[in-house]
């Protein structure tokens, strides 16, 4: 591997780090609205490497506004890219006072790209005796490396010399410029040999040489071994021109006219006050706090190597700057290896008022994983690590396992002793195959921050942390490995463990600490959190432990019907482009569509490449067969790979059912989600959805009983706009739908026709989402200024959703904010973006939220109210075993099926009291889709 040499000349490709900060970093904006998100990320990972080489000489370098000398070349140069947005476009100013603030020179030369300052910087320090590093994601650049001119990866952290270019692209810095000239540059627009990809540029430079060695010798190619090599001659021949051009075109100058030298580029002390300003300005938190503490850019030296495996630092909630953070003390840590040590902590443990605690395990499957220790924290800096299951060469050293949990296990299931911990959901399930039923499992640190802002990051102890507390956690990688040789706990030893467990505990508590206060002071945080989201931790841990029975059969005879029905659809795809090709290939369906068939290019990838994307082609679907053939096979693909196929190995050897897990904290609205598998992606509306249900079936002598909500969002909006035509309806017990089209098209209501119904759903359902007059048309399949007129026509007749409407947008502006009826928050950060098309989709979130998530609250108590009732001695024989959308799943004895169903349906329809009825649909049958 390519080494750095000490002290290098370091230069950035401001542009590569701008472009690359504004796809991959979120859309933030400070209270004013203003973008920051491009702004951040391109300081965070300018930071980072200023902090891992610590350099003398440095140069930001950005591109100038306007024309360069390539444009004169070739006028199609860059043609194809997309204006600027304007929310990165206002982000470039301040970004240029930031980092002058941060004492690094900065370059913008007109005329010319910033590779080409790179380029002619680079050459110069070469020349006069300099290592030089360029920072940068452009594989143009990888022309410039020589033993003294080294690359770093703005991407993946990897460092590329000599020998990594010719592993990374098959050649050698010095055919670079030819290997872009073959096989042109899409990001560029340069056109390069058609038919030439990159493949055949490696087969035809590594045979005979650079472009002029090619054209020396046409007839030589033809003796090649690389498929099409012996029509290529006359291909190169026939486009000599472009080849050249194409040369001249990835060309980087090297001779670029410049008022400053290597030597100028010295880095010089930040501008505190600047940099204070600014970050205070675009509300850079953080960073304000380090400037006034003096130590924004003093960090730990790293080496001056960088691993290929590295992260690049991305924003603070998700990976890790390379600032040193400060690191909790862990001189109260204890490990627990004797009797009296365990009565000590046992008895600190009972005094405590709320104490925190986490368990390490072998595996993250409750039902099988074994407990190899449990942590302990009832003070900041004051945790205890027990270990009961560690493998060691020496004799164990460890207690024995059965009698601590016999001893723990009245502290556990005591009610009255609070506890505290992360994920306790996954804790509670590992102790259940131990006989201990966690109990007072008062507050979770996951739950806590999800529920004071579900979107203000990652809710993982890790990224709560670094957040909440500036603190980097112990990974468990650090202490595990990675990979296949990664240790599982009961490996690791106890030196390693024992502080990492102690750790995590520690956190916890801190965590708690941090958030609880911020909870605590807000009624409606309170609510949601100590009466809904809380209990609900026991209840989902008892669905998942249940789990669903499968039957293998349906979905192997299935999966064998999608199989023969994908190879249909593959033949007819191949039929319609009129050759075959690979259906899953991004990159040759877009040479189908776009290039052969020349269908139009309705959105474009981040990168500048047509898209092929669902939503694209649902709508090239409505006008071109390919597409829709495409979307059908994507479809039942995915339904094959992870339904049909994948339930089957999801069966636990355990008990013989499927154990989906549930998250608590993941979708923005309070909505639950679920994975391994999946629940809530199965289709509902089509048959192949419905075949996939029928293979959830019931036990001998049971039935499965589904109750779902009907309509609950629309009943939400007739409470929170009081519209009085939809709080008739519902009251009445009118088909909604048919109410509306009724009142829309101005009918009667029994001479509704289907055609109506279908089109006032579409309204219904379409507004909640804030579906727009153009989306409407298109759902209809109707012109834009007859669905404006349906949707003119229909706040007509229902003034009241209008005014609501306006009225939380309002709300959302002004506080930042929108909230369910029981007091859950959704925070709206690009409420006020100056980018329309994200403020505009933060409004649209905005109304929507406040009815998906009190749906999500209604049905979360309703599985409180229904778990309690089930709990019961006189209760049925009956068990819940799904959670779906706005659908619980029951298994019920046979002869409990009647009286279960009607207790569940007056449970669910009394779980929220409604300005309208809420209304709950219950089915029977064998399986879920007879009873759906």
């Amino acid at each position: 591997m390519a080494q750095i040499a000490e002290n290098p000349l370091i230069l950035v490709d401001g542009s590569s780090y701008l472009y690359r900060a504004y796809h991959a970093f979120p859309p933030l904006t400070n209270g004013a609205g203003e973008p920051t998100g491009a702004m951040y990320g391109v300081l965070n990972m300018l930071r980072s490497l200023l902090l891992q080489y610590q350099p003398s000489h440095v140069a930001v370098v950005f591109d100038a506004k306007g024309k360069t000398f390539r444009d004169e070349l070739f006028a199609e140069y860059k043609s194809h890219r997309p204006p600027m947005p304007d929310d990165l476009r206002a982000q470039i100013e301040p970004l240029h006072q930031m980092v002058k603030s941060m004492g690094l020179p900065l370059l913008v030369v007109p005329g010319v790209e910033a590779d080409d300052v790179i380029g002619t910087l680079a050459l110069e320090a070469e020349k006069a005796g300099h290592a030089v590093l360029i920072s940068t994601g452009d594989k143009d650049m990888a022309q410039l490396v020589t033993p003294a001119v080294t690359l770093i990866n703005t991407m993946n952290n990897s460092i590329l010399g000599p020998d990594e270019v010719v592993t990374k692209y098959g050649v050698p810095p010095e055919l670079i410029i030819d290997y872009l000239a073959l096989m042109g540059d899409s990001s560029d627009n340069i056109p390069g040999v058609p038919g030439v990809g990159e493949k055949t540029a490696q087969a035809l430079l590594q045979g005979i040489g650079g472009l002029d060695a090619l054209y020396g010798d046409l007839d030589k190619i033809a003796t090649l071994s690389f498929r099409g090599a012996k029509t290529m001659g006359a291909k190169l021949a026939d486009n000599k021109d472009v080849a050249y051009l194409s040369y001249q075109l990835a060309t980087i100058k090297t001779d670029v006219e410049l008022e400053i030298t290597c030597a100028d580029l010295t880095v010089s002390e930040p501008n505190d006050a600047e940099l204070r300003e600014l970050f205070d300005r675009y509300e850079f938190k953080r960073w304000l706090a380090d400037v006034d503490q003096g130590g924004w850019l003093n960090g730990k030296k790293g080496p001056a190597t960088a691993s290929k495996k590295g992260a690049v630092p991305e924003v603070e909630s998700s990976v890790k700057t390379a600032v040193e953070r400060a690191q909790l003390s862990q001189e109260g840590y204890v490990t627990i290896l004797d009797q009296a040590t365990l009565d000590e902590w046992l008895l600190l443990l009972k005094k405590s008022d709320v104490f925190a605690f986490d368990t390490e395990t072998d595996g993250l499957d409750t039902l099988t994983a074994n407990l190899i220790g449990l942590s302990f924290a009832i003070a900041p800096g004051k945790a205890a690590y027990l270990p009961v299951a560690h493998d060691y060469l020496d004799s164990p050293v460890q207690l024995d396992r059965n009698e601590v949990l016999t001893q723990l296990k009245p502290l556990l299931e005591d009610p009255k002793q609070a506890k505290v911990g992360q994920n306790l959901k996954f804790d509670r399930g590992v102790l259940l195959k131990y006989n201990i039923d966690l109990k007072g499992i008062d507050f979770d640190t996951m739950i806590e921050s999800y529920v004071l802002d579900s979107v203000s990051g990652r809710h993982d102890m890790d990224s709560m942390a670094d957040r909440l507390l500036g603190h980097k956690t112990v990974t468990f990688e650090e202490i595990a490995g990675k990979g296949k040789n990664q240790l599982t706990f009961n490996q690791i030893a106890l030196e390693q463990a024992a502080p990492y467990a102690a750790e995590d505990a520690d956190v916890t508590l801190q965590l708690h600490q941090a958030m609880w206060p911020k909870i605590a002071k807000e009624p409606g945080l309170k609510t949601v959190f100590t009466d809904i989201d809380m209990p609900l931790v026991a209840v989902l841990s008892h669905i998942e432990r249940t789990g669903v029975l499968i039957d293998q059969n349906i979905l192997a005879a299935h999966s064998k019907e999608l199989a023969i029905r994908l190879n249909e659809l593959e033949s007819k795809a191949h039929e319609l482009a009129e050759e075959p090709f690979n259906l899953s290939s991004t990159k040759q369906l877009q040479a189908i569509l776009y290039e052969k068939q020349n269908l139009p290019i309705l959105k474009k990838t981040p990168g500048g490449a047509p898209s092929t994307n669902e939503e694209v082609l649902a709508e090239l679907a409505l006008d071109y067969p390919l597409p829709k053939v495409i979307l059908e096979y994507r479809g039942l693909a995915k339904l094959k790979s992870t339904y049909t196929d994948k339930l089957p190995l999801m069966i636990s050897p355990v008990d013989g059912r499927v154990h989906t897990s549930y998250h608590q904290a993941v979708t923005a609205t309070g909505r639950l989600s679920s994975s391994d598998p999946n629940l809530q992606n199965i289709p509902v509306r089509n048959d192949e959805g419905r075949r996939i249900r029928q293979a959830f079936i019931a036990p001998e002598d049971y039935c499965i009983v589904a109750a779902d909500y009907s309509q609950i969002e629309l009943r939400i909006m007739a409470h929170l706009s009081k519209d009085q035509g939809l709080l008739t309806a519902f009251s009445e017990g009118k088909d909604i739908h048919r109410a509306t089209a009724a009142e829309v098209f101005g009918t009667e209501l029994d001479k509704v026709s289907g055609e109506q119904r279908r089109s006032a759903k579409a309204i219904n359902f379409g507004l909640i989402y804030g579906m727009s007059a153009f989306g409407l048309s298109r759902q209809l399949n109707i012109p834009r200024k007859e669905s404006q007129r349906y949707m003119d026509l229909y706040f007509e007749r229902y003034p009241g959703v209008l005014e609501y409407m306006e009225r939380t947008r309002q709300q959302a502006s002004e506080q930042g904010y929108v909230e369910t009826l029981d007091g859950r928050r959704l925070y709206l950060p690009d409420i006020k973006s100056s980018n329309a098309m994200r403020r505009k989709g933060a409004e649209r979130a905005a109304i929507n939220a406040p009815m998906q998530g009190t749906a999500a609250d209604i049905i979360k108590r309703a599985m409180l109210k229904v778990s309690a009732w089930l709990e019961r001695p006189d209760a049925p024989r009956a068990r819940i075993i799904m959670q779906v959308h706005d659908e619980l799943v029951f298994e019920v004895h046979k002869d409990d099926v009647e009286k279960a169903s009607e207790t569940i349906r007056q449970l669910m329809e009394e779980s929220m009291t409604l300005a309208v009825p809420l209304k709950v649909d219950v089915g029977v049958g064998e399986n879920w889709d007879q009873a759906h």
